[in-house]
């Protein structure tokens, strides 16, 4: 998708997606406390370093991933509404709506060749990997869908995935 058409996107949903970061926010606030949003490092274009924007779904400490989940926590992963803030990302060009998700800078060096071509594009918010099994495919399994998309890419492609994440969000 052309940079101009995917900001125009963003802008114009700008009072739907804003409405719902700040209730979100608030939300958190006053559930969970602060810090209000998680901050992480993530490879992007060209596996430049950028800091990724979602809102904080678990508690502070060492315990398991699983232990340090909240209530609320969940509920928002399950929704995707923990990865309303990437639309900041998105504004500031370290991201792109559609495109692979960025994982961690750990898995930089464990890429082959072919898999490093997953940071050709801008990471997305979406991509064929979410609307083909999310976090219920491996990590190889999701590379291989960036791949598939980076040949492929197309503003009909971007379009497709969009809509189809729309409702893959519907029956989460």
């Amino acid at each position: 998708m052309p940079r101009a058409l995917e900001l125009l996107l963003v802008i114009v949903t700008l009072p739907l997606w804003g409405a719902l970061i700040l209730l979100t926010a608030l939300t958190v606030l006053l559930t969970e406390g602060r810090p209000v949003f998680f901050r992480q490092v993530r490879p992007g274009l060209g596996a430049k370093p950028f800091t990724l924007i979602k809102f904080r779904t678990m508690r502070p400490g060492e315990e398991p991933d699983a232990e340090r989940m909240t209530r609320v926590g969940r509920f928002l992963r399950r929704t995707s509404l923990d990865e309303l803030p990437e639309l900041l990302n998105v504004l500031r060009g370290e991201m792109a709506l559609v495109g692979p998700r960025p994982l961690l800078m750990a898995y930089l060096a464990e890429y082959t060749p072919e898999e490093a071509h997953r940071h050709d594009v801008r990471p997305g918010i979406t991509g064929l990997a979410q609307i083909n099994g999310r976090t219920d495919i491996p990590r190889d399994e999701k590379i291989r869908w960036d791949l598939k998309y980076i040949r492929e890419r197309s503003t009909r492609l971007d379009f497709s995935i969009l809509f189809r994440t729309v409702f893959h969000l519907k029956g989460s």
